[in-house]
């Protein structure tokens, strides 16, 4: 609940007003959400950020305020004195937390007009998202926005208490900072003090946060504004925010119960408790039986594994496969059985989208399965292959034939598919159940076959299992990260690691991704420096404060969550920004643009001023 104002204009707020108020003389200040006109008797409903409110102006009573009342418009600004009145039993309304009182308004005063809006607030607005974020100021207006924004602050302060509880220290890291690889392509802001220089925005506080635990911080938080110049979709935004965390002298065990009480305390600010401890799944045991290191356990649908069903068995397709160190993995469709083969064979264009080069297929029925591959399989193969990946009588069973992990990207991405085409994934409103999930001990490098070299899954600053550390050179790709990522519903909300702190190891580190000692140097000296001298063990983790406020308001982008949100295309509607610069800055800035839109040609034009006409 809103606390109570006192200024001149408002002594409460309106969203507050119940019952037990009746009688008392009260100030209220806010925006005319509805007007209804009885003739002597006009209704508003005045709108603060607490919620709304019943003005009655009478005509009688106070002709005055009734006759202003008669000009007053939708969103116009006013302050309103006048005492609290019980409703009559048949005019109450049970759908409004002060849908038992009004206020009969003694005196009133119009603190400003508004000129009719683009759209109206006070219903779901049928208009397009870009005209809503053209005037995102009005559009946050609306009560489900207001209610985001508070619940982002009170998860955001939850998190804050918590974590202060525990001992961390708040720490604000730099903005302006030096360009370094982590995965995505990086802001970067020409220096006018350095010619040719510049600084990048930063797309983690990274390397700052590890330089604080060797600075002897020992716990450190902060709710970092981070950039990454990257595509963006539903859950990706070019600016963001996260919660980062990083302590010292901790394991695996120590970041993960630690950050089990912050989510705790966030779904709690939300009014949602969640059971802890969080199960664990290594990413191995993810990839089998899901196809996702980001699994949505709402639903099953679990992949199997058929290669030992099916080798040797004459299809030659699966034969191949598995000689060259393949696999053949499936799972099934429940009731698929009646589906046409027009439509497995668009399903099979689809999974060759999904990675996989083909899509094989097996009815199950009482009386006989039908197939394609039965024939070469025998029917009792088919079937044991069949209920091997879960389908029965009236099922369809569905096998990809890859190495392990392209099959199991294309088996998630079918998983999720069709769970959405079952209903067994509820929508982003829908949504009350929530399946949170440690996945850990990922692979440290990822092969890129198009360049030929080893990349970070993570970033190069993951410590790798000491178990492992003599194959960083003999064989990376099966070295295993201490690296945890915390999903809920399939969406990843946190991934962290214990970092590394030993020197020797980090340069093995950037040897086996191909970053020569001189590379390293240049980008990196500062760092291998500060590990020199005395770097404590250390790890931590970031979280997704965008993506978890938009799961705990049910939205299914993350831009209802942010204030002033990019869209797809990285552009600002309401700004116009991004925007040319003037040829005088560009000079100041020491660089030149090699084609300058005109000036009277921006990225994105301004919302007209409707004072204008």
């Amino acid at each position: 609940m809103p606390a109570t104002d006192s200024t001149a204009l408002r002594s409460t707020v309106c969203g507050t007003l119940r019952a037990e108020d009746t009688g008392q003389i009260v100030r209220l200040a806010g925006w005319v959400h509805r007007r209804r006109d009885h003739g002597h008797l006009i209704f508003i409903d005045l709108r603060d950020r607490s919620g709304t409110v019943q003005v009655v102006f009478d005509a009688e009573q106070a002709p005055e305020s009734h006759a202003l009342g008669e000009t007053i418009r939708g969103e116009f600004v006013l302050a309103v004195e006048g005492k609290v009145a019980r409703r009559a039993p048949e005019n109450i309304n049970p759908n409004l937390p002060t849908g038992e009182v009004e206020v009969r308004a003694d005196k009133v005063r119009l603190l400003n007009r508004s000129e009719t809006l683009p759209f109206p607030l006070h219903e779901e607005s049928s208009a397009s998202e870009e005209l809503r974020l053209r005037y995102r100021y009005l559009d946050l207006r609306r009560p489900r926005y207001q209610h985001i924004f508070a619940l982002r602050h009170r998860a955001l302060l939850a998190t804050r208490n918590h974590l202060a509880s525990r001992g961390f220290l708040e720490i604000e890291t730099p903005v302006l900072t030096k360009p370094t690889p982590e995965g995505a392509r990086d802001y970067l802001v020409p220096s006018r003090l350095h010619p040719g220089c510049f600084y990048a925005l930063p797309q983690s506080p990274q390397l700052f946060k590890q330089i604080l635990m060797v600075s002897g911080f020992d716990r450190y938080f902060q709710i970092a504004r981070c950039f990454r110049d990257e595509d963006m979709r539903a859950d990706r935004q070019a600016e963001f925010t996260q919660v980062d965390i990083e302590a010292s002298f901790v394991d695996e065990g120590d970041i993960q119960e630690l950050v089990e009480g912050v989510i705790t305390e966030m779904f709690r600010a939300a009014g949602t408790e969640i059971q802890t401890p969080f199960p664990r799944m290594t990413w191995e045991e993810a990839m089998r039986r899901f196809g996702t290191d980001r699994p949505d356990l709402r639903f099953g649908l679990e992949i199997g594994d058929v290669s030992g069903i099916v080798k040797g068995k004459g299809f030659r397709v699966f034969d191949d496969t598995l000689a060259g160190g393949g696999v053949v993995r499936g799972l099934a469709w429940p009731g698929g059985a009646s589906v046409p083969r027009s439509q497995i064979d668009s399903l099979a264009e689809r999974a060759r989208e999904w990675g996989a080069r083909g899509l094989a297929w097996i009815k199950v029925e009482e009386s006989k399965v039908t197939s394609p591959v039965a024939r070469f399989l025998g029917e009792d193969t088919a079937r044991a292959a069949a209920g091997a990946v879960g389908a029965g009588n009236g099922d369809l069973a569905l096998f990809v034939a890859d190495e392990p992990e392209t099959a199991a990207t294309a088996l998630g991405a079918l998983r999720l598919w069709l769970g959405e085409r079952l209903g067994l994934i509820p929508g982003a409103e829908d949504d009350t159940e929530y399946r949170l999930l440690w996945v850990t001990d990922f692979p440290l490098f990822e092969w890129h076959a198009d360049d030929g070299r080893f990349y970070a899954r993570h970033h190069p600053f993951t410590a790798p299992r000491e178990e492992d550390l003599d194959k960083i050179e003999s064989a990376p790709e099966k070295v295993r990260a201490r690296a945890y990522d915390l999903v809920v519903n399939g969406s990843e909300i946190g991934g962290g690691s214990i970092r590394i702190h030993n020197r020797d190891v980090q340069d093995r580190v950037f040897t086996a991704l191909g970053i020569s000692p001189e590379e390293a140097h240049r980008k990196f000296g500062f760092f291998r420096q500060a590990l020199s001298f005395g770097a404590p063990p250390h790890g931590g983790i970031a979280l997704g404060v965008d993506r978890i406020v938009a799961i705990l308001a049910g939205s299914a982008s993350i831009r209802d969550v942010i204030a002033f949100p990019k869209t797809t295309s990285a552009t600002d509607l309401m700004t116009g920004s991004p925007s040319p610069i003037e040829p005088e800055q560009a000079r100041e800035l020491h660089i030149r643009v090699a084609a300058v839109r005109q000036a009277d040609e921006p990225g994105e034009p301004l919302p007209a001023d409707p004072a204008d006409g």
